[in-house]
């Protein structure tokens, strides 16, 4: 006998849910989980979660509901927001209002300075009175920010990490400030260099200007004539252009010294005794034997620093005609090889020395600025760890280049600088690409500051055109070139539109890292117009 078919359910179970519908909510009154939720306290009713952080709009709801205020929605009250205020940029006068702001305020944004002490300093007693005064200066910025209501760059707020700073300067007979060429004048610090001559008004400073060779002929000149009419000392250099030079010079020695070696076997059937030319395994190892005279920071006692080293007498090189002569600054366009920049570090400083014996010059700026890099072009090899994260050195070495000639590398420091926007600080490679919420700010930023061919030509895209109605020679908006970008790279979402955040990522890496030359036509013109009037 068959198995008997169950009776058709469909219009009961409409019937049933018809019912439950009528009966079962009532209302609001269910604490089952719904969407449905109305203004007022009853949106945070079953909110039962451990919170031990939040954002600052979940603060502000918690602190209004524990305050009893209530809030409700305005619906259908939308507001159509132009595409040209989407680009989260600011506007002429804006701009011109915080320039004028910060030029005001500019006395107050200073490097923190070392306590006075001598030999009769204690280690405990130096330690105080280093973290009151850090302790203050830290203060000053906060109060500098709150009351001008001015915007810094992160700064450094490891104690330790200043240290390190102090005892470079105090040892250093030359202090070279290495800065980026796209933005020379956000990456230096001209407290610093008064630093440089209150510890002690013989010592020298230099900027050398790194990745230089991103600058135009014309454009290192109009450098060369601010920082002469700032009456500082100013060197172009680029660490990979050269490193890539002497790269292609040894290889070219080496299978020319090969051939050499070649041509003698060929004719004496014998093999020379003595090796034609030196391999780079001969010259590492030359240079390491140089490695005893290495220093670190961690071998030195205590407290010590130069300070104590400087009670010897010093040695006055030169005349004093030479160093009047020399107080003269003549900077030049050239874009220096690491021969001529050798020849600058020992020549430029003609006064008392910290040893009588060798010149010390250190090497200061921020993170990831080459300062590492320039010291492993210049000893051509590697002495010094590299690496793409910032803050890569932890402590100041020094090198020996020659007998009479150190090199002092120090930690890579952020020190306080103004800024108008967060989107400078992520196109300038201060705050992570990665960790950035708004994309459209700095893609408008670069936007503006390379033309659109050049972006065209650079990616191989092809940008919107301005409609009629518009100027023709407006920027591409932020949205326009990430949609280019996208279409020609592939990057689309689910929904079939070009991803902007992720195209938004790879173009500010590729001008943060100079991977492609997105350089500024108009550097000079952009930051010159702060001294030309």
């Amino acid at each position: 006998m068959g198995k008997k078919k169950a009776a058709g359910g469909l219009g009961r179970a409409l019937i049933k849910e018809r019912t439950r519908s009528q009966r079962g909510l009532r209302g609001t009154d269910s604490w089952l989980h719904t969407s449905e939720l109305n203004d007022g306290y009853d949106w945070g009713r079953l909110n039962l979660q451990s919170v031990t952080e939040q954002s600052s709009i979940d603060d502000f709801l918690a602190t209004a509901e524990l305050a009893g205020t209530e809030f409700v929605a305005e619906k259908l009250n939308i507001r159509f927001v132009p595409a040209e205020a989407r680009t989260g940029l600011l506007t002429s006068e804006e701009t011109q209002r915080i320039n004028q702001l910060q030029e005001e305020n500019k006395q107050f944004l200073c490097i923190p300075r070392r306590p006075y002490w001598d030999e009769n300093t204690s280690a405990e007693v130096l330690k105080q009175s280093e973290r009151e005064k850090f302790l203050e200066w830290r203060r000053q910025l906060v109060k500098l920010e709150e009351e001008q209501k001015l915007i810094l760059t992160p700064f450094e707020r490891n104690l330790d990490f200043w240290r390190q700073l102090w005892r470079v300067i105090e040892r250093s007979d030359v202090v070279v400030q290495i800065v980026d060429s796209r933005n020379p004048l956000l990456f230096r610090c001209q407290d610093l260099e008064r630093y440089v001559k209150e510890v002690s008004s013989h010592k020298e400073n230099i900027i050398l200007i790194n990745k230089a060779d991103l600058l135009t002929q014309e454009q290192r000149k109009s450098w060369a004539e601010f920082f002469q009419t700032e009456g500082i000392k100013v060197v172009f250099w680029s660490a990979l252009a050269e490193g890539q030079r002497l790269a292609a010079d040894t290889k070219d020695d080496m299978a020319q010294d090969r051939e050499e070696s070649t041509d003698e076997e060929d004719s004496d059937d014998e093999i020379c005794d003595t090796p034609i030319g030196k391999s780079p395994t001969l010259e590492n190892e030359e240079l390491c034997d140089t490695s005893d005279e290495y220093e670190d920071c961690e071998e030195d006692e205590g407290w010590q620093t130069c300070s104590e080293e400087a009670e010897d007498e010093p040695v006055a090189v030169g005349q004093e005609s030479e160093r009047l002569q020399d107080a003269v600054i003549c900077n030049d366009s050239h874009l220096v090889q690491s021969d001529e920049l050798l020849e600058i570090f020992k020549s430029i400083h003609n006064g008392q020395r910290i040893k009588s014996e060798q010149i010390t010059v250190g090497l200061v700026g921020y993170p990831n600025v080459g300062k590492s890099s320039t010291i492993n072009t210049i000893l051509g090899n590697k002495k010094v760890s590299v690496s793409a994260t910032p803050g890569h050195t932890k402590h100041f070495q020094t090198l020996y280049v020659e007998p009479e000639l150190c090199l002092c590398d120090c930690p890579g420091l952020v020190m306080p600088s103004f800024v108008s926007t967060k989107a400078e600080m992520i196109c300038s490679g201060i705050l992570p690409i990665d960790q950035m919420r708004d994309h459209v700010p700095p893609i408008s930023l670069i936007a503006q500051r390379i033309p659109r061919h050049v972006l065209e030509t650079v990616y191989g895209i092809n940008i919107i055109r301005p409609r009629e109605d518009e100027d023709q020679d407006r920027a591409p908006t932020a949205e326009e070139l990430l949609s280019a970008y996208g279409y020609m790279r592939g990057f689309m979402t689910a929904h079939g539109q070009p991803d902007q955040p992720r195209s938004a990522r790879y173009i500010l890496k590729d001008y943060v890292i100079v991977r492609n030359v997105l350089k500024r036509s108009n550097a000079q013109c952009c930051h010159l117009s702060h001294w030309s009037g």
